[in-house]
């Protein structure tokens, strides 16, 4: 069994995988103030929670808050007695790139489109919803062709409030209709409404860049279940995207070992 991790700047998504199969996902916030053994007790606990009583085989991360990284490897040593595989530019992925700086590609980006690139067919468009939302293009060779990074909808929230004085913070839950009645319910439908169509404008923006038509649109991250039901474009819902993708370079890079 193989314990996949995947920290974000705002989420840690904790997760164990047998084979394909995602026996456990679990969230917990990106605390840069907890230590090394402070995280493992949350892992603990959350393994415990779950039920999760077979010993692990393996572990791998990606992280995108290198603060993190270091602690998180600690942590899972702790937990599993395991040497996590941390997932770094230069790996093996899986597909070749045609951009200008591969290395500057984040570890839950790669793990994306591995992921992506094993489980639909090409050409395939990644939408990750986060504290950032972004694009990821791999073309119909299964090259990454490039991609785009955004603000995501509760950054965007957040900003809104912080800067508009008679604005305030609005839960992001699902809207009941665009037009909105009052203050509140106007701010969660522009937030959220806006994001989808901006999601739709880009895909077909992307298309025609492209050359190509895309064969599936996917959305992952802790955000997508709330904006991919809002797109006019059929928009793959896939949350354990990343988590797949992270298991599938761990395998990869160790059959290089």
């Amino acid at each position: 069994m193989l314990l996949v991790i995947d920290a974000g700047n705002t989420n840690i998504v904790l997760g164990s995988m047998e084979g394909k199969t995602v026996r456990f996902t679990a969230r917990l916030a990106s605390d840069r103030q907890k230590t090394g053994d402070e995280y493992a007790l949350a892992f603990s606990a959350l393994l415990h929670l779950h039920k999760v009583e077979r010993a692990f085989d393996g572990a791998v991360i990606a992280s995108v808050v290198p603060k993190l990284t270091e602690r998180l490897r600690y942590a899972v040593r702790l937990v599993t007695g395991c040497e996590p595989f941390v997932v770094i530019p230069g790996i093996k992925t899986g597909f070749p790139f045609k951009t200008e700086n591969p290395a500057s590609l984040g570890a839950d980006l790669l793990a994306d489109m591995a992921a992506a690139k094993a489980r639909y067919s090409l050409p395939v468009f990644i939408f990750d919803l986060g504290t950032a939302t972004t694009l990821s293009v791999l073309d119909g060779s299964g090259a990454y062709a490039g991609g785009l990074i955004m603000p995501g909808p509760a950054l965007g929230m957040e900003a809104l409030a912080e800067r508009a004085s008679k604005l305030f913070p609005v839960p992001l839950t699902p809207p009941e209709k665009l037009l909105g009645g009052n203050t509140a319910d106007c701010m969660r439908a522009g937030t959220l409404f806006g994001h989808a169509a901006m999601l739709d404008g880009l895909a077909a923006r992307a298309e025609r860049e492209l050359g190509e038509k895309a064969s599936a649109i996917v959305a992952t991250g802790g955000l997508a279940p709330v904006v991919a039901p809002l797109c006019e474009r059929n928009l793959i819902l896939d949350e354990t995207l990343t988590l797949r993708g992270l298991a599938l370079l761990y395998t990869l890079n160790q059959k290089e070992t």
